[in-house]
Formats: C-alpha cells, structure tokens, sequence
C-alpha cells in the first residue's frame, strides 16, 4: 500500500518538500509581503515552486514526474507554509510601519491601539 503524503520516503520527503521547498516557501512568502502583493500572487509562485519540488523528487529520487496526487500534497503544504511566512511577515510591517495605529498581537496578528 502507498503512502498518502510522500512516495519515495520519510526522509526524501522531509529533505526536498519540507527542508528545501519550505524553506523556499517561506522566502517566497516574505518576499510577497515585502511587496505588499496578494496571496493570489503567492499561489502563483507557489505552482511554480511545486514544479520545482516534484522535479527534485523526480531527478534525485525517482519519483513520479507527472502526478497529480503528489503534486497537489506538495502545493498545498507550500501554499500553507507560504502563507504562514506571508502572515508573519505582514503583522511585522503592520506593526512597525503604522506603529502608531497598530500594535502585533501574536506572532501572527496586529490590532488598534488603544
């Protein structure tokens, strides 16, 4: 029986999607929101990046060039790692750019001063 989450293993999976391709991930969601862009515009890179991904996994660890399955388990997990990066990022600038409105809440949010 095949696995739901990776195809070549734990540690290939772990190495390429989450190690390299978060890390990526994560850079690519700092630089939307350093920019100010949208998460439509995250997404975008974001199947960009996948591609990328599932030919590593292809190229170094004969996995499934063309699969669906695996494609959309590594966008997705990239998208979320992105968006989390993007997040993170955005409550930063909410808070130091218009400190004088808005303080961060968490590691993740701002609100009103006040």
């Amino acid at each position: 029986m095949s696995n739901l989450i990776w195809e070549e293993g734990l540690g290939a999976f772990l190495l390429v999607t989450i190690a390299l391709g978060g890390g990526s991930a994560w850079m690519t969601g700092r630089a939307v929101a350093q920019g100010w862009d949208s998460i439509a515009r995250l997404a975008i890179y974001i199947v960009l990046l996948s591609c990328a991904v599932r030919f590593i996994h292809f190229a170094l660890f004969d996995g499934t060039l063309v699969s669906l399955h695996y494609y959309a388990v590594d966008f997705v997990i990239l998208l979320a790692i992105g968006i989390l990066a993007r997040q993170f990022t955005r409550a930063g600038q909410m808070a130091s750019q218009y400190g004088f409105a808005f303080r961060r809440i968490g590691p993740l949010g701002w609100g009103r001063k006040g």
